[in-house]
């Protein structure tokens, strides 16, 4: 049963990741996606919002907060990760700005291969980043199917009239099976929370969403858009740093909980966006 569950798990990750990014391409054009990071100032917000406040407000608040060692390094890896795959379906389903948050994601995503060499060694002493590894498995399984999509809705829009609900089909059943197969594996980890890892886990994910909406410039949808952009971190990036760095297993199964609670916040939280 286990190996059935690893083996949905991994397809369904895969499938949801890469498929997603052809459905918000072929809604799309390259002109649409751009034309928010035009905004100079709007970068440096975003910038300033997920590689500087976010890992600033997790490493005080993880002075405060008594947790384990293992814990705190799963935390710390997390807060100056972003770019969440993740972050345009959650947009779609807030019925918001989908062309923002592609642009937004591609953004942090560039930032946190070039950052996370740069901070983690200061943050966490020992930690060697593999910048190349992270980029080739984003690249190949978030830009490059995005781009084949918008070449298809630009060159061929019957083709993309066909695709795009089998894609948001099969998105959005890969989305369930994910969240399902990553409880039913994990469900007996969650004996790692504690009455400090709930509050510190707590306040990472609410105060990273927090923290994305005040600097979301003044426009209420961009705001809204960069809150669920900042509040989910990158996990990808997150688990390849903690896997090839850290032995303990802790590192990984706090990192694992904190995604399942995070989806498991932020979809009730565009739910009640959306009305």
């Amino acid at each position: 049963m286990k190996e059935f569950l690893e083996y949905a798990f991994s397809i369904s990750i895969t499938t949801f990741v890469v498929v997603s990014m052809v459905d918000m391409g072929l809604k799309l054009t390259i002109r649409q996606i751009l034309a928010p990071l035009r905004d100079v100032r709007l970068i440096a917000l975003a910038l300033t919002a997920n590689f500087v406040a976010v890992p600033a407000f997790v490493y005080l608040m993880l002075t405060f907060i008594p947790v384990s060692a293992p814990d705190r390094t799963g935390m710390i890896l997390l807060s100056v990760a972003a770019g969440a795959p993740f972050l345009p379906k959650l947009t779609d389903m807030a019925k918001n700005d989908i062309a923002y948050s592609i642009g937004l994601m591609l953004l942090l995503i560039t930032f946190t291969v070039f950052y996370l060499p740069l901070i983690l060694p200061f943050m966490l002493p020992g930690t060697v980043v593999d910048s190349w590894g992270i980029a080739k498995s984003l690249v190949t399984l978030m830009i490059l199917p995005l781009l084949i999509a918008l070449f298809i809705k630009e060159y061929s829009s019957r083709t993309a009239s066909f695709l795009f609900p089998v894609a948001k089909w099969v998105t959005d059943i890969s989305l369930i099976i994910l969240i399902l197969s990553l409880i039913a594996l994990n469900y007996k980890n969650f004996y790692i929370l504690s009455g400090a890892n709930i509050v510190a886990i707590f306040l990472l994910l609410t105060g990273s969403a927090v923290i994305g909406y005040f600097f979301g410039g003044s426009d209420k949808n961009k705001r809204i858009v960069m809150s669920l952009g900042t509040g989910q971190r990158n996990i990808a990036a997150a688990l390849l740093v903690a896997s090839g760095n850290f032995s303990d297993p802790r590192v990984i199964l706090i990192l694992v909980t904190i995604s399942i609670l995070g989806l498991l916040l932020m979809i009730p939280y565009v739910q009640w966006l959306r009305k």
